[in-house]
């Protein structure tokens, strides 16, 4: 529930109540004498859903602007007649106007804003370099960046420029920051005892999730926008909901800072165009989901005006998206055509073991040397077998060129084939 209070000027005190009566809204009068200007206050009790209906009727009757309007969220109302208003204005949008208000209150001065990003990044950052869940999950709760977020989309839908403005300048200043962060950060502890000699970056499990985006990563991108209008405009989850975010934004930012400081340049593009695309997904729901809640500017020469731009800020971010999704395809069609490689390899090998014309020879290991960019410039995967052989016991003629033939029939692929063969005894 809210209590929504209007300082009303003088002379609109008879135009306030006879609309609030017309409309049967109940309402409280309170004479004001202070130096404001205003001549009475009028409480009223109201459903969030009926904030902005309510003050669109006093607008409309002719309520100056000069009025003084206070929305606050009431913990308990008792009253039998709460039912009845709730009846009246159903739902759980908040009105424009809170709307608005709490768009600015999540988008944080920016020496707090730039502090807790940079100490999130640093926790990230570390998170990344070990390898640890945990530790990039707690970066997240830290990490402000759901407010920009929305206060971009939110200045866009309501007409106001300066806090749209405000809230695109925020995300990207911040992402950039995070990068250089990250960059510095890997820089210091780069050939330090604090790292494993020959370190490599591309090895570690949690910056290999970032480096080697799938199409399916976009989702993330697009759920968390759509959960943070929803926390938004229904007041509820909102540091769940920012984590979210955080995690489609902050780690692979600190990817693409620590593929900077191991000098790495497919690194810096996949990790960079993920957080390119997941900060344009987040914005394209956000700014879809607000419009199509109905929400609109005050006034209504500023709702073509904000449609406009709803417009031509969609196309550019559905252009933006589609050219870097170019960037997710390719990753995921490299992807799968990597594992293809070594699931069909595996499979056959074993079959290889069963086969009456190897004899006693037993295929018990392999590895095989065919990564992503591998897909693309044309080099042969490299697989390396470890065969088993009793003693005394020959391996079949041309026993390499019969796996080659084997495993290339196998995989669809032309593959060069070293095979290990030990003699091996058992007891």
């Amino acid at each position: 529930m809210r209590l929504l209070q209007i300082f009303v000027p003088r002379g609109d005190r008879e135009l306030v109540l006879e609309t609030l009566e017309a409309e049967g809204i109940e309402y409280a009068v309170t004479e004001e004498t202070g130096p404001g200007g205003f001549e009475a206050l009028v409480s009223i009790p109201i459903t969030p859903a009926g904030v902005e209906p309510t003050l669109e009727r006093l607008h409309e009757a002719g309520m100056r602007e000069e009025a003084y309007t206070v929305v606050v969220a009431a913990e308990t109302i008792v009253s039998e007649r709460s039912d009845s208003l709730a009846d009246r204005f159903s739902g759980t949008r908040i009105s424009r106007e809170e709307l608005r208000s709490r768009a600015v209150e999540l988008a944080p001065a920016s020496s707090t804003y730039f502090s807790l990003l940079v100490l999130s990044t640093i926790i990230a950052t570390a998170g990344l370099l070990l390898d640890s869940t945990a530790t990039i999950v707690g970066a997240m709760v830290v990490a402000p960046l759901m407010g920009p977020a929305l206060a971009a989309s939110v200045g866009v839908i309501v007409d106001d420029d300066g806090l749209a403005t405000r809230g695109v300048r925020l995300q990207v200043v911040g992402l950039l920051a995070s990068v250089l962060t990250a960059a510095v950060m890997g820089y210091l502890l780069r050939g330090t005892v604090l790292l494993p000699p020959a370190f490599d970056i591309t090895t570690v499990p949690a910056i290999q999730e970032r480096i080697t985006p799938g199409f399916l990563a976009l989702f993330l991108a697009l759920g968390s926008g759509a959960a943070g209008v929803i926390s938004l405009t229904r007041g509820v989850g909102s540091v769940l909901v920012g984590v979210a975010i955080a995690v489609a934004l902050i780690p692979p930012a600190a990817t693409a800072g620590l593929g900077i400081a191991w000098g790495h340049p497919e690194v810096v593009l996949t990790a960079g165009t993920l957080v390119l695309i997941n900060m344009l997904s987040i914005n394209l729901t956000a700014l879809l989901l607000l419009w199509l809640s109905g929400y609109r500017p005050h006034r209504s020469a500023g709702i073509e005006r904000a449609y406009g731009r709803l417009r031509s800020r969609v196309a550019v971010l559905l252009l933006v998206i589609a050219l870097l999704s170019v960037v997710l395809v390719g990753v995921t069609y490299g992807t799968y055509q990597t594992a293809s490689v070594e699931h069909d390899a595996t499979v056959e090998l074993e079959s290889l073991s069963d086969d009456p014309a190897f004899g006693d020879l037993e295929f018990r290991e392999v590895s095989i040397d065919y990564e992503l960019y591998d897909v693309y410039t044309g080099s042969q995967p490299v697989i390396t077998v470890l065969v088993e052989r009793p003693p005394g016991a020959a391996e079949p003629p041309d026993f390499a060129e019969t796996v080659r033939d084997r495993l290339e029939s196998a995989t669809g692929e032309e593959v060069t084939v070293v095979v290990e063969l030990v003699d091996t005894r058992r007891a």
